[in-house]
């Protein structure tokens, strides 16, 4: 194939989802026929549930107990006011469970508004809950909070509040994700830069402690793609999963309408996640609104294991119809939903078939 045809195929193929990121061509790699086919069938062990997995439920996330298989799921609630946690040993039922608030936002002050996305880690044999929070009276001054709990079980037990998560700047931040790899523990998460003109960039600290991180902090990722400024210039939501060699990493972008969409940042196994050069960034939405499917704006996913211990899923939200009903903010209907992901012959994360969403 001619360089220059094979070019403007991979170009228009990678805008249209047939691709996946390994199809990119470098600077630097021989230009060869690299169209990889996507696996288009999940595990036969794996019991993969219906949607909608839970109706009204952004930002969702679930921890899987790794000795019993069971699931707790949290989420932001649609009015923003506390944080709850529901439990099933089948993800099928978590729509079905009882949500036990385990907290409730402060009458005034800080975490005293716009409760949002909450993650449940289980550190040292203590559970973490990882949340942003504003200010009533500045209902936007986000910033980054934790809580901790000694119970064996997240939904009992004394929530205890552990104070903000400081970074590198005092400044609007949200989305705190954890993850350990060799033998170190990491912080990722969205911030605003004062000094730059867009809403949020990507960072990355190691951590001293779950409550704590430590210089160099990093930034992984601004929003300069086209698509990754509608409405908002937004890097947000990180989620790590860490497959075949590679630290990947999905984030979200744009405005919380049918514009937001889902892009893919990647590292090596081996490298040193705390160098820029040590990452690379997809040029084009992996994963965004589909009329056909009645999906839009799907976002701020997060990834768990199946029932059978083995398949990947990718936990997102997304609306059904495209008008809001009100504001972003304000219609509650992102609802959380589940697939299972795909791999292309390289190890990068494929986002289709587009069925079944």
């Amino acid at each position: 194939m001619p360089k220059l045809v094979y070019l403007l195929f991979a170009a228009v193929a990678i805008g249209v989802g047939l691709l996946g990121p390994s199809a990119m061509l470098r600077a630097d790699e021989p230009v060869q026929a690299r169209i990889l086919l996507p696996t288009t069938s999940a595990p036969a062990s794996a019991q993969l549930p219906d949607n909608p997995l839970v109706l009204q439920r952004a930002d969702p996330f679930i921890h899987r107990d790794d000795s019993t298989g069971c699931y707790h799921f949290t989420a932001t609630v649609p009015d923003f006011s506390a944080l709850e946690i529901r439990s099933s040993c089948q993800l099928n039922d978590l729509k079905l469970a009882t949500p036990v608030t385990v907290w409730q936002k402060k009458a005034n002050g800080p975490m005293s508004a716009n409760i949002w996305a909450p993650e449940l880690h289980r550190i040292d044999n203590r559970w973490y809950l990882y949340f942003a929070a504003g200010d009533i009276a500045k209902p936007f001054s986000i910033r980054m909070y934790v809580l901790s709990n000694g119970h064996a079980d997240p939904k009992q037990g004394s929530w205890r509040e552990e104070g903000q998560l400081v970074t590198h700047l005092d400044s609007f931040a949200l989305d705190a994700t954890i993850f350990s790899h060799n033998g170190k523990r990491y912080l990722m998460w969205a911030q605003q830069d004062a000094a730059q003109s867009y809403n949020s960039a990507l960072w990355l600290a190691e951590m001293s402690s779950p409550t704590e991180i430590k210089p160099p902090v990093v930034k992984l990722s601004e929003p300069t793609l086209d698509w990754e400024v509608q409405g908002y210039k937004v890097n947000e939501g990180p989620a790590v999963l860490v497959r075949h060699g590679r630290v990947l990493v999905t984030y979200s972008a744009s405005a919380t309408d049918e514009r937001y969409a889902m892009g893919l940042l990647w590292a090596d196994a081996n490298a040193d996640l705390r160098q820029t050069h040590s990452w690379h960034k997809l040029p084009q939405p992996v994963f965004a609104s589909n009329a056909s499917l009645n999906r839009f704006g799907p976002g701020h996913n997060s990834f768990v294991l199946a029932e059978d211990g083995k398949t990947d899923l990718m936990l997102y939200h997304s609306r059904d119809y495209k008008e809001l009903r009100g504001t972003p903010l304000t219609d509650p209907n992102r609802h959380a939903r589940i697939r299972p992901l795909y791999y292309d012959a390289q190890g990068f994360p494929l986002f289709f078939p587009e069925k079944g969403d």
